[in-house]
């Protein structure tokens, strides 16, 4: 019995690592739709939002944003801080809401289904 549960510890590690990789969108833009977010906001509402299952690095943040916007679907103003240089707040643009509408209605809000919930509950 204990080999069958290291076995499937080890499946359910592997498979909540690919999973995870194709969350980070979803808790950003959710991060962005709460707020206007600079990175580290960004980092700690994923990790709180996510009930500490979600983690992200800083300099994963950056380069994902920088990608979001050149897909316009993410930009950000400079705002003043009280010590070092002016920081950056980020926001969806009109384009990134709509992209997230879109998505939580195509992938998400399917979880609300009653029959999904009673599998899920089965």
């Amino acid at each position: 019995m204990r080999d069958n549960t290291f076995a499937i510890d080890e499946l359910l590690n592997a498979w909540e690592e690919t999973y995870k990789k194709g969350q980070l969108t979803f808790w950003i833009f959710l991060a962005l739709k709460e707020s206007n977010k600079c990175v580290e906001d960004i980092k700690a509402f994923v990790e709180k939002a996510s009930k500490q299952s979600m983690s992200c690095e800083e300099q994963s943040l950056y380069r994902t944003l920088r990608k979001f916007q050149n897909l316009a679907i993410v930009a950000y103003e400079n705002r003043k801080v009280s010590k070092g240089p002016d920081r950056k707040y980020y926001h969806l643009t009109e384009n990134g809401s709509l992209l997230f509408r879109r998505f939580v209605e195509r992938n998400i809000l399917i979880f609300n289904d009653s029959y999904i919930i009673n599998l899920l509950n089965k």
